[in-house]
């Protein structure tokens, strides 16, 4: 199957894209950068608009359409100008997709897009499980998810089956947030961060890929499904993980009034606050974890 990735060069879809790989897919990613082909990859460029161009006859007739693109959420701190920029670069993108699809003689029959937890907006520290049916919160995280899914969600009308993974905090030491926290606990700096009550949902890289497959392939799967493990916990509970898998301390906590002071308004929906988000629907649908703990995942993602 002809698989089409926007966003396929980040710490997410260059895992993706091995995957796909591996089991004989053509993968095609749509990219700002120069026109390649690289590691059995073929890379398209595309202005992340809907600009015409060679990318287009890339939508035409694929398999699939893979809509992984956006500015990172917690690259920096949040100013007016990059809320604005984070908000647009995934709307914008994945408008431009849904309309190649639709202008498109041979219409791809599946659209997976991206999404975040920060759907369902910051809980209390002892908040109900969140469920893909729990209704989104009110704060700019939750309001760009809310739109990013909206957008996605328009391709329903062009009879293609549009998947929607609302992806936690992914694990292993390559990329992603789990980088940012190596390096501290290897200084023996780690620790929780605030109170290290918030609840942090979660999943190991490789159950993340094997989640957006069985999304591709499961012929049913529509709508949207949590890409977390099946385990939430608690940022103490994460921080003392961490520490055992690098065989580091992780009593040293950070207090939240410093996380404000260093990255802003960020540091309350993205670090101080949580979710207990739980992946029911790809449980009940039968998709097994690899990681399904936070001991072995964490484990293995630092291995």
């Amino acid at each position: 199957m002809k698989c089409v990735l926007a966003g396929g060069s980040g710490f997410l879809g260059r895992a993706l894209c091995g995957e796909l790989i591996t089991r004989g897919h053509e993968v095609v990613v749509l990219t700002r950068g120069a026109a390649r082909n690289d590691h059995g990859v073929r890379f398209v460029s595309w202005p992340g608009d809907d600009s015409p161009g060679p990318w287009q006859a890339e939508v035409d007739g694929a398999g699939a359409i893979i809509n992984l693109a956006g500015s990172g959420i917690a690259d920096t701190r949040w100013t007016a100008a990059r809320k604005a920029d984070l908000r647009e670069s995934r709307i914008r993108a994945t408008r431009a997709l849904v309309s190649a699809i639709r202008k498109a003689t041979n219409r791809p029959p599946v659209f997976l897009s991206g999404s975040a937890v920060g759907f369902y907006g910051p809980q209390d520290d002892d908040g109900p499980e969140l469920d893909e049916s729990a209704p989104p919160g009110s704060d700019f995280l939750s309001s760009l998810a809310v739109d990013w899914e909206a957008e996605a969600h328009a391709a329903t009308a062009l009879d293609c089956r549009v998947a929607i993974i609302r992806t936690g905090i992914v694990l292993d030491r390559r990329g992603g947030a789990l980088a940012k926290m190596i390096p501290p606990f290897k200084l023996f700096g780690g620790g929780p961060l605030g109170s290290g009550r918030q609840v942090m949902s979660w999943i190991h890289l490789r159950d993340w890929v094997a989640m957006v497959v069985w999304l591709l392939e499961h012929p049913t799967a529509a709508g949207a499904f949590n890409g977390t493990a099946p385990q939430p916990v608690t940022n103490a509970e994460f921080s003392k993980a961490l520490g055992a898998a690098l065989g580091r301390p992780s009593w040293l906590p950070v207090p939240g009034f410093a996380l404000r002071m260093l990255v802003g308004e960020m540091a309350g929906p993205a670090l101080l606050a949580g979710q207990r988000v739980v992946p029911r629907r790809a449980l009940d649908a039968g998709f097994s974890f690899q990681y399904p703990d936070i001991a072995t995942a964490m484990a293995a993602a630092v291995r």
